[in-house]
């Protein structure tokens, strides 16, 4: 009788999971979306708007992104690794702007 107790808990669990997974793989052409805008906006045609527009959104859905993940394996979304896990990305953005912004 226990085993069927806890079987609607496990169910919520695995569907909770089934659901964070899909949240974030639904995000994943977002974020191929601006990989190639920010490339277009930073290598093709220098933006400097379009350029911040599309790295806000990029980071934007990389959050969201972690978040759904998190969320779907019942964990606190807010964490400090989630921020440190920004700065490469965004050490790599400075060194592209600091021409445009300095010039």
């Amino acid at each position: 009788m226990a085993a069927v107790q806890e079987r609607p808990g496990q169910q919520e669990r695995q569907v909770r999971a089934l659901v964070g997974l899909m949240a974030a793989t639904a995000l994943v052409y977002p974020l191929l979306l601006c990989a190639v805008q920010l490339t277009f906006a930073q290598l093709v045609v220098v933006d400097l708007s379009g350029t911040v527009l599309w790295l806000t959104v990029g980071v934007a859905c990389s959050v969201a992104a972690v978040a759904a993940l998190r969320w779907g394996v019942d964990r606190p979304v807010r964490s400090p690794w989630l921020l440190t896990g920004l700065l490469p990305p965004l050490v790599f953005e400075a060194w592209l702007l600091w021409p445009l912004l300095t010039g």
